[in-house]
């Protein structure tokens, strides 16, 4: 019974230290592999400070650049973000192979592939508004303090943000817009030329003259000192109406900026207008419908004055016998 207990003991020794033998090559075969790759390690330590210096110059100077061409800070924060994480992203793949870990290098590439592409379809919406921001970043549409109008939304740029932009409506509404509307939509941007169109219609009967009506017309809107381009003031016919001869002036304004504002210049243009044709002896119609009797198919007007009359008298007659 002892003998076949120390044999056991003896057995467990025995494979305690072949499991230690084993243990012992291994650590002393990493203490070497990592002996001689100590100037490996050192280069790339080096090689990631290098490429962490060169991130941090590289953003400072862009930072600047970005800031002063944008509008926005923080399309401009996240684009030198985005160019400091490719720096150093590029410092450890050439860290890791002069590690000889090459495996490690394509793993880490087709993971951030798949990631990205998780990422994106999970927040498609999200990404498509942050990916207009960045464009329209870049391709400066707009700024802010401009007015713009698209996708039923007019109004003053109030802030462009990386995935949103806020607009101040001109009934004092302020509205968020995803910057994938204005990305995708017609953008009109009025502050680029500095001025804007007004157009005024007028009918004046078709006893008048359209060339005096005309004539009268610009004469009276440029006298106005809101009025910009006066050369370009004019006042076209566009058709003929039930009552009278259509007519359209158009007059151009600074817009934005002047301080009349569109809608008062187009007040003071619709009064204006008015007097002068009235003072010009122009008569500006009130719509006229002509009643033809007795046309073919159609009733006598004296049948129809006949017939109203008898059915007053029988109505009375009704009425005094109650």
């Amino acid at each position: 019974m002892r003998q076949q207990t120390y044999m056991e003991n003896k057995m467990d020794l025995i494979k305690f230290e072949s499991f230690w033998g084993i243990i012992q090559d291994k650590l002393q075969t990493w203490i070497e592999m990592g002996v001689e790759h100590i100037p490996n390690f050192v280069v790339a330590i080096l090689v990631i400070l290098i490429f962490s210096i060169i991130s941090r110059i590289a953003a400072y100077g862009m930072t600047k650049v970005f800031h002063r061409s944008m509008e926005s800070r923080q399309i401009a924060d996240l684009l030198v973000s985005i160019l400091k994480v490719f720096i150093i992203g590029i410092g450890i793949f050439i860290s890791l192979e002069l590690l000889g870990l090459k495996g490690t290098v394509t793993s880490l590439l087709a993971g951030a592939g798949i990631i990205g592409l998780a990422i994106g379809f999970a927040f498609q919406d999200m990404t498509e508004n942050l990916i207009a921001g960045i464009a329209m970043g870049i391709r400066k549409p707009f700024r802010t303090g401009d007015i713009i109008s698209a996708d039923d939304v007019f109004g003053e740029v109030k802030a462009i943000n990386l995935r949103n932009t806020i607009i101040e409506t001109f009934s004092g509404q302020m509205e968020i817009v995803p910057n994938k509307i204005l990305f995708r939509n017609i953008l009109t941007n009025f502050s680029i030329y500095n001025r804007r169109r007004i157009d005024v219609p007028v009918g004046i009967s078709y006893a008048d003259d359209p060339e005096k009506a005309r004539s009268t017309i610009i004469e009276a809107i440029n006298q106005f000192d809101f009025v910009i381009q006066k050369d370009l003031t004019e006042v076209y016919a566009e058709g003929f109406g039930d009552s009278s001869v259509n007519l359209v002036v158009w007059f151009w304004i600074e817009y934005p900026g002047d301080e009349t504002g569109f809608m008062e210049a187009r007040h003071k243009a619709v009064v204006t207008v008015k007097r002068e044709l009235e003072k010009a002896d122009i008569l500006i119609p009130f719509p006229i419908r002509t009643l033809e009797f007795n046309a073919k198919g159609g009733t006598k007007l004296e049948s129809i004055v006949t017939e109203g009359v008898e059915k007053t008298r029988g109505n009375k007659k009704s009425k005094e016998s109650c």
